[in-house]
């Protein structure tokens, strides 16, 4: 191709294949023709081009383009949207809307369509595919999402469908932001076989690679069975609807014609179920919108990334505010219940946490709050519940709960009154001692700031496993009344002094008085404190300023683990 130098500054003439002829165009842009108009001869002709359209073409295709993204926006009909709100369900831009602030969710390939063929699929070809997948605004800062719309294909998932979801996660796996998924299909589509089965598979590897790198929520809010119920167990935490979601990997039918039980989609996989039961989920509400109202709060407490620490927010609650409505709380006979979440409200900014797993586990206490503004995590055992026991199941809570923060940079403040582990056949049958492991693992293994604070008695293996100065905390506190032993006094009595208690002559009466001396001897509230093992005995209405403070002074802690290339963890 040559460009002709002599022609006028106006003028370009453009030679093809040498000569003049059919082969050959020559492009005149004179002076005196109309900025819109452009003029091409061919061949010694002159037409005007229909590839430079006349004034107003572009906007009538933009006006076509506008069209078309309504129709893509209302979705397959109205009726299809009727059926979706009688089932007490949103629609997935509906639900977009409530996740994101105001006006700002920008949609990416809305006119992708499926290309496959058979069953009648190449009739039916809508566009996005019935997934919607995009990002906005949560707070001020970038989330994606994706979310399944069940009018179309009931949600199911097909090649076009993954692709999707998998150009949304390596985005946001880019960009480093978090990712929403909304799931509410009928898992993978049967039309498009093994290829659906392998787009599955491309969202589990991408799950598993961002795990601990970007923050992963799953909200159920529809059916979410077969393997795409493995995507929000891979995820950090799983959202659920009563009445409207269930997961399973079999359904009802196929459980009663493999093993008889007769249950229901909702009793099998719904939200209680899986709260309070499987532990699953790590949240369940009775309606969409405080469900995605509570979605957004949790974005706002976790960072980004896994390389920027969790956002602070001010805070009108004085960081020296004396808790001494403590003092009364919690009684001093160790052997006396209480309830762990209201001394965390007294302690935390505006008495305001936000708890994982509430109904799973109930005897450890796992939630995210605000000390001074910043974002930490609380594990506490609760004496309401099995007198605050370490089980199988509150090991497993405590341990994924510890990994979490240490994932996102949130600073772990453990507050400890546990009588130990929960003895039985069926605990040590179950795996008491690798699901304990857990933990122990979780925290030996966590380098954000890690605070203890031991409000009464902590006993045996389970004040070590509660992150003990043994395993690593980076402080340790305590309250006056703390019992820090192997077991408790009258435990310990009965074993160490068996043989003179036998032989007494009144052995109520000796072993009261050999209780009395092993307490006063061994589990006084200073013992640790003077052996190091406890940094500082505090009074409990110091309480908030001091573990205020202690986070403010470990805030830049910088922690490394040997090279590996992952640890073992306990099965």
């Amino acid at each position: 191709m040559s460009v002709v130098d002599e022609t006028p500054p106006d003028t370009a003439t453009v030679s093809v294949a040498g000569g003049m002829s059919p082969d050959t165009a020559t492009v005149s842009v004179a002076g005196g023709i109309p900025p819109d108009t452009a003029t091409v001869n061919v061949a010694g002709g002159t037409r005007p081009d229909s590839a430079a359209p006349a004034h107003g073409r572009l906007r009538d295709r933009a006006a076509e383009l506008a069209e078309l993204h309504d129709r893509v926006r209302r979705g397959p009909s109205e009726r299809a949207t009727e059926a979706q709100h009688a089932k007490g369900k949103l629609t997935a831009r509906e639900r977009l809307a409530l996740l994101f602030d105001d006006s700002t969710f920008t949609e990416v390939e809305e006119l992708r369509r499926h290309r496959a063929t058979g069953f009648g699929l190449e009739d039916r070809r809508p566009h996005t595919d019935g997934v919607v997948t995009g990002w906005g605004q949560v707070h001020g800062r970038t989330v994606f999402a994706y979310a399944h719309d069940f009018r179309i294909f009931g949600g199911a998932l097909g090649e076009a469908h993954a692709e999707k979801i998998h150009k949304l996660m390596d985005l946001a796996e880019s960009a480093g932001r978090p990712v929403v998924g909304l799931c509410d299909g009928a898992g993978a589509r049967i039309q498009e076989g093994v290829t659906a089965l392998a787009g599955y598979g491309g969202i589990f590897s991408r799950n598993v690679r961002n795990s601990g790198v970007i923050p992963q929520i799953s909200v159920i809010m529809g059916p979410c069975a077969g393997g795409a119920a493995y995507s929000p167990a891979l995820t950090d935490f799983v959202f659920m609807v009563r009445g409207t979601s269930q997961m399973f990997i079999t359904g009802p039918d196929v459980v009663q014609a493999v093993t008889g039980e007769v249950i229901t989609h909702d009793a099998l996989g719904g939200a209680d179920a899986h709260a309070s039961l499987s532990g699953v989920a790590h949240f369940a509400y009775d309606d969409e919108s405080a469900c995605l109202e509570d979605v957004r709060h949790l974005l706002s407490l976790l960072p980004p990334h896994n390389r920027e620490l969790p956002p602070a927010e001010p805070t009108a609650d004085p960081a020296d505010r004396r808790t001494e409505a403590l003092w009364e709380m919690v009684p001093a006979d160790p052997g006396q219940a209480y309830d762990m979440r209201e001394v965390l409200a007294e302690i935390v900014d505006d008495g305001d946490f936000f708890e994982v797993h509430e109904a799973w586990a109930t005897n450890v206490v796992c939630a995210l709050a605000r000390l001074d503004g910043h974002t930490v995590g609380l594990v506490a055992n609760q004496p309401a519940s099995f007198a605050g026991v370490l089980d199988i199941h509150a090991s497993e809570k405590a341990a994924r709960f510890v990994q979490t923060c240490d994932a996102f940079n949130v600073p772990l403040v453990t507050l400890v009154d546990v009588p130990g582990f929960l003895p039985g056949v069926d605990q040590e049958h179950g795996g008491i001692i690798r699901h304990g492991a857990k933990l122990l693992y979780a925290y030996c293994n966590a380098t954000v700031p890690r605070v203890q604070l031991i409000l009464r008695k902590a006993y045996g293996g389970a004040y070590i496993v509660m992150d003990s100065r043994s395993i690593g905390a980076d402080l340790s506190l305590a309250w006056p009344a703390n019992e820090i032993a192997v077991m408790g006094a009258e435990g310990a009595a009965n074993v160490v002094f068996r043989r003179e208690i036998a032989a007494a002559t009144d052995p109520e009466a000796t072993r009261a008085r050999l209780v009395k001396e092993y307490r006063a001897e061994l589990m006084h509230p200073y013992y640790a404190a003077e052996r190091g093992l406890v940094d500082s005995v505090i009074d409990p209405a110091e309480t908030r300023g001091r573990l205020i403070s202690a986070l403010a002074m470990l805030r830049a802690k910088h922690a490394s683990l040997p090279t590996r290339k992952h640890g073992n963890q306990p099965q």
